[in-house]
């Protein structure tokens, strides 16, 4: 049979910006991919970390079969040998030590698989153990909460509408490198340059001057940690100027104006020297925002990681709130997805349970990962004997990634749902190698729930699976059911499941949409018959439905988040005085490697910045003249926990008296896969990152704000 071309309209799933692709294939050979022009939501658009499907589904050293670790190193064995094996030493940890002593953590990726998403929580529940970890407690925690408070469900996330605002303020933001972030958006550069066009403004508040900020209307240096403290002061002046304008916000939350009282204390004069901004800077911001027709705060991973994170994230909804800029067009904006999973998931519990060591609360079900190793490493009842992984790599993405490395070195048993031998799978006894999303059905369960713009796609696989290979959720449902049988519990639904896979789940929640599509009901057939997807409208207003309680309120929980003032006023306000030489650390992203799993990328993490990796520790030139650094000179960078040696690069874009390293390198391990030159491997930020020191109110890690030194090396 000859081969010929054929193109196939999918997704890319690198990041949540969605963006369509149009794949070129002869039989499985890949020869090019690039923007679908005619999908509605992404309009062509692509970035170049798309060429990474390529990569990823080409490379030889990704791994297609299961592997077991032996004393002459690792070896192929099947899967059904894999599966028995995996289920048994499970099961076997939990009947010698309880259940609790087997651990789950999963990665970013498995946001991006509906197999995952949608078929992952059977295995979860059928470990029936509370020692659950993810990455959420290293990112979007603080969103979490917020929105489970406020609105009663822990993804009911509002997200900006940028396509209609014309003030557009992003705190530790840079959707530049990010494609947006909890806020799904392809064409961020051109969207942003939309709302200059017709008359708006974009600000960003950031210690970096990054690459949002460059295209920005205004940018202003703040300093690491203190966003909190410059919303307090945000909104004393809302007050005291009389600025706000509520509106109908008032019917759903009778109880704002209330927030005043808990403001009072926090002038503008007072805050400023601590923010590192002026009076008269912090009075503008709010000036202009409060004018502006429309206007959004949009406050994201600097925001959220870090001492005060979940504060910073409550204040800034209340700003959008007290503006009249939640549930309107231009402000902070409910979606409406097609396939809407919400009211069918968890809203997310607060603290039902807490982490045996710190006694940290759980939330949704999870405890902040920066408690992982202490709970391997402590002895006593509940002791973590063994870990899943589930497409993740703690050891570079998570505080303290050294102590968690040995910790990992001490467990009985390891398995990892990875199709590389990384720097924390280098660890497991056993990985089971799922295959690329290219070999997979993909609908975004999570994403369109943050989409700018209403729209709905299902990708159809585009290769179909080698033989003798597994998705994901068919590894996983092929463990929970050996897992059950072993615990004697009921198994014939499994049946079912098997039969109606997560496309099935995907046409249910399609056929309950509230969307149409010419004159029919939405389902999954309809998407099949418009490859390019479906555009469904702007966002729209959406109060009350939006809001989960019983009520239909907006429930503001003063005393959960202003509890936090008590802290807060601790720590910026009782005399302690930093050190002079001491800098604080904070991360940065690039647009190809914004994820540490890009990294098995070689053409994602090549080339370099002014004859340098990328990365490098950017410095100011003050900084950099006060401790005797030239640019490009190796410098050690210090913390409680532990020192890096890397690259100095002096730039004026880093506010005085910060540092910058860049999240997901650290590839030089022992054991680890990584074909990359050495030059590439980097330093990870992580080994400086201290998991003693949380965001208090929420547990979520705090990786800005990290005291350091630096010297020459």
């Amino acid at each position: 049979m000859s081969s010929f071309e054929q193109k196939h309209f999918s997704t890319c799933t690198l990041c949540e910006a969605m963006c369509g692709i149009e794949v070129t294939t002869i039989d499985r050979e890949i020869l090019s991919i690039v923007g679908d022009k005619q999908n509605p939501f992404s309009e062509g658009h692509v970035c170049p970390k798309a060429m990474a499907l390529k990569d990823l589904y080409d490379d030889p050293e990704r791994l297609k079969q299961p592997l077991e670790k032996t004393a002459t190193g690792w070896q192929a064995i099947s899967w059904e040998v894999a599966f028995d094996k995996v289920a048994e030493r499970l099961f076997s940890v939990q009947q010698q030590y309880g259940k609790d002593a087997v651990g789950m953590y999963l990665g970013n990726p498995n946001a991006h698989n509906m197999g995952s998403i949608l078929f992952g929580p059977y295995f979860y529940r059928a470990l029936k153990s509370h020692n659950r970890y993810s990455a959420t407690s290293v990112d979007q925690l603080p969103h979490h909460i917020v929105s489970r408070q406020l609105f009663g469900h822990q993804s009911q996330i509002p997200i900006p509408d940028i396509d209609h605002t014309d003030y557009f303020m992003i705190i530790g933001g840079n959707p530049l490198a990010s494609n947006g972030s909890i806020m799904t958006v392809p064409h961020i550069k051109r969207r942003l340059k939309a709302i200059q066009g017709r008359g708006g403004k974009v600000v960003v508040i950031d210690p970096k001057k990054s690459e949002t900020a460059d295209l920005s209307s205004e940018h202003h240096f703040i300093k690491p940690g203190t966003d909190a403290l410059l919303m307090l002061a945000m909104l004393n002046t809302l007050f005291s100027k009389r600025w706000l304008k509520p509106g109908i916000l008032l019917d759903y939350a009778p109880d704002l104006l209330a927030v005043e009282t808990y403001v009072q204390a926090y002038p503008a004069a007072r805050v400023a020297p601590v923010v590192g901004m002026s009076e008269q800077q912090i009075e503008a911001l709010v000036h202009d925002f409060s004018a502006a027709p429309s206007a959004v705060c949009y406050g994201r991973m600097g925001a959220s990681v870090q001492a005060f994170g979940t504060l910073t994230q409550y204040l800034i909804m209340l700003l959008n709130m007290l503006t009249g800029n939640l549930d309107r067009p231009g402000g902070m904006m409910f979606t409406q997805p097609a396939a809407d999973y919400l009211p069918h998931s968890g809203r997310g519990s607060i603290g039902q349970y807490h982490s045996r060591v710190r006694k940290l609360p759980a939330f949704a079900g999870e405890y902040p990962v920066s408690a992982l190793a202490e709970e391997i490493t402590t002895p006593g009842e509940g002791q973590i004997k063994a870990m899943v992984i589930g497409a993740g790599n703690p050891v570079l993405t998570t505080p303290n990634g050294p102590q968690l490395d040995k910790a990992f070195t001490g467990l009985d048993f390891m398995v990892a749902v990875d199709f590389y031998i990384t720097e924390t799978s280098r660890h497991a006894n056993i990985i089971l190698p799922p295959v690329t999303s290219l070999e997979r059905d993909h609908y975004d369960v999570i994403f369109h729930n943050f989409a700018v713009r209403n729209s709905a796609k299902y990708s159809s696989a585009i290769f179909p699976p080698e033989e003798n290979t597994y998705t994901d959720w068919q590894i996983y449902l092929s463990l929970t059911e050996r897992l059950d049988r072993l615990n004697g519990s009921e198994i014939k639904h499994y049946k079912a499941l098997w039969a109606k896979e997560p496309k099935g789940v995907v046409d249910d929640l399609l056929k309950s949409s509230r969307y149409e599509y010419n004159g029919q009901g939405l389902s999954l057939q309809v998407l099949l018959d418009q490859p390019h997807g479906i555009d469904l409208g702007p966002l729209r207003p959406d109060l009350p439905a939006a809001i989960y309680h019983a009520n239909k309120k907006i429930e503001l929980a003063f005393d959960y988040f202003m509890a936090d003032l008590n802290r807060l006023e601790q720590h910026f306000f009782s005399g302690k005085v930093q050190q002079p030489n001491t800098l604080s650390l904070i991360g940065r992203r690039h647009l190809k490697t914004n994820n540490s799993w890009l990294h098995n990328s070689p053409r994602m993490v090549k080339g370099t910045n002014n004859g340098l990796s990328r990365c490098t520790a950017q410095i100011n030139p003050a900084d950099a003249a006060r401790h005797v650094i030239a640019d490009g000179q190796m410098m050690v960078v210090t913390s409680r926990v532990g020192q890096v040696t890397l690259p100095a690069e002096i730039t004026d874009k880093i506010m005085a008296g910060v540092i910058s390293i860049p999240h997901g390198w650290g590839h030089n391990k022992k054991g680890s896969r990584w074909s990359v030159a050495e030059q590439h491997a980097g330093v990870s930020v992580n080994d400086l990152t201290d998991e003693m020191v949380l965001d208090e109110l929420s547990g979520n890690a705090v990786l800005n704000g990290v005291p350091v030194n630096i010297e020459p090396a």
